[in-house]
């Protein structure tokens, strides 16, 4: 096999906290896309949050915001029936591979109009039509699963592409080193999405290893990758295309670290004690990936203030409508229990 080159750290790359510098050549129609698509991820996760607090929305729900950019950036790399599968943060990834958003917000509140009739909850759910494959709960279990998705793409020959995000809590998971191992024997089309957003539930990256880079551990396995600046979804974008030319060449896979920040706590039920306000301020202020882009259409004359403020508008009423389709949908009934399981044991199933 054909030695690899090391890798590399993008020249796009920045600490989370650095300004972006980019001046890219990209159209209006591009930036207002990318606009929209992450304000309508920032709002239905803002319209979650709060269903959470009235007690709509049970279980465990981590929020996406902040993270917009990362998402956004990839899906615009992406071509029909390249595959995604993610971890238990994944209302964004849903919303951004064109999931409904009626269907997300109704399987969050446990309805029969959800994604998955309302027994997957938050981190539980999938879509065949937009080759989404989860959600899934236990840290980094979707890694190995998604070079799985590779692997069958691969022995059909049909040159998709397969997304597997995870974040820098999940890159210190063994079974993610021994896909790495497997995917680059295997020359497997799969890129590998660190999402770093610095904190691994209430950890900071930085006393949770001696590593000054996660996408430098692939190196021991001949895989290729890059550091890139997260909260710019045309850098995004721009890493995306790069590594899904790699994965389509038959170079096997690539791995992204994408730096970004989530201005939440990891969960609903965490009050990220663990950092200051000033912190989270300070990104919202100078680094917002939703504010760039805004800067971008304002600064190019794409757009204008009341263009945008109609824009906010048309992506509230979508959330709102969402919301409301949540609520009405009726819960589902109790012979749900069986359905969409492998096997059921008869004698439970009488008991």
């Amino acid at each position: 096999m054909a030695r690899k080159p090391a890798a590399t750290k993008s020249a796009a790359a920045k600490p989370a906290a650095a300004k972006s510098a980019s001046k890219p050549n990209v159209s209006k129609d591009e930036l207002l896309k990318y606009y929209k698509d992450m304000l309508l991820i920032r709002r239905f996760e803002e319209k979650a949050g709060q269903l959470y607090g009235m007690g709509l929305i049970g279980g465990f729900c981590h929020l996406y915001i902040g993270q917009e950019a990362v998402v956004v950036g990839l899906e615009a790399a992406a071509e029909e029936g390249d595959k995604r599968i993610t971890s238990y943060r994944d209302h964004g990834h849903m919303l951004a591979c064109g999931m409904d958003a009626g269907g997300v917000m109704a399987e969050l509140t446990g309805r029969e109009g959800g994604y998955s009739k309302g027994k997957g909850g938050s981190m539980h759910m999938f879509s065949k039509e937009k080759h989404f494959y989860g959600g899934h709960g236990i840290v980094a279990a979707q890694v190995p699963l998604g070079a799985g998705l590779a692997f069958a793409d691969k022995y059909l020959g049909n040159g998709r592409v397969t997304f597997t995000y995870f974040g820098d809590g999940a890159s210190n998971q063994g079974q993610v080193y021994e896909t790495y191992n497997m995917a680059e024997l295997w020359e497997l089309p799969v890129i590998f999405v660190i999402e770093n957003n610095q904190y691994a539930m209430g950890m900071s990256v930085k006393r949770s290893t001696k590593s000054t880079t996660f996408f430098g551990r692939g190196e021991a396995f001949g895989i290729p990758g890059e550091q890139v600046d997260g909260m710019d979804v045309l850098a995004v974008k721009a890493a995306g295309e790069k590594a899904v030319a790699h994965c389509r060449a038959g170079k096997g896979p690539y791995i992204l670290e994408v730096m970004t920040y989530r201005y939440r706590g990891h969960s609903m039920s965490d009050p990220a004690k663990y950092r200051s306000r000033e912190e989270v301020q300070k990104m919202r202020e100078e680094r917002d990936a939703i504010e760039h882009v805004r800067e971008l259409l304002l600064q190019g004359k794409h757009a204008s203030e009341d263009d945008l403020k109609a824009i906010d508008k048309e992506i509230k009423e979508i959330v709102n409508q969402a919301a409301e389709f949540s609520k009405e949908s009726p819960e589902p009934s109790l012979d749900e229990l069986w359905t969409d399981i492998y096997a059921a044991d008869p004698a439970t199933q009488n008991a």
